[in-house]
């Protein structure tokens, strides 16, 4: 019995340390790289148009991964049909080449800030899209199979000072 209510209390503790998390949802890479023209969706059903929330993106990066910032290219499509498209650049590493994301392994975790104090306009299904936009210096074409990302995840908060 103590053994049970041991993992209960765990259990409990893991789960309410993340009372604000409303969608988090990880795609994997497929082992060969991540595709200049592979499309990752996530679809995300909401009713409350009142509460604010931060978005985010979530990249998981191993060490094959050779540069020191990231380009995406998001979409963020809403019920009513309208997009809201963005360029995006993240740091993946310090200026000392360390890498910023979170791990003990070999993969590193970056929880990379989309949007900040958004509401969601309209209920309904909303649908965020994103690309890879790599380049190599002095190279209009992108890097076609990018390699070191291992999973490409997606999360919304709520925003806890409200």
């Amino acid at each position: 019995m103590p053994k049970l209510l041991f993992v209960c209390a765990v259990l409990f503790t893991l789960l309410a340390c993340d009372s604000n998390r409303v969608y988090d949802v990880y795609k994997s890479i497929d082992v060969s790289g991540w595709d200049k023209d592979q499309i990752i969706t996530f679809e995300i059903e909401t009713k409350d148009t009142v509460s604010s929330h931060e978005l985010f993106f979530q990249i998981r990066n191993t060490e094959a991964y050779n540069y020191s910032n990231l380009f995406l290219i998001t979409d963020l499509e809403s019920p009513t049909g309208m997009h809201q498209k963005d360029t995006l650049e993240f740091a993946m590493t310090d200026r000392f080449g360390n890498w910023l994301g979170s791990g003990y392994t070999d993969i590193k975790e970056n929880k990379l800030y989309y949007k900040d104090a958004f509401v969601f306009p309209v209920s309904g299904n909303y649908t965020i899209r994103v690309q890879q936009a790599m380049r190599k210096r002095d190279q209009a074409a992108g890097i076609q199979k990018l390699q070191g990302i291992s999973d490409v995840g997606f999360r919304v908060e709520k925003k806890s000072n409200q």
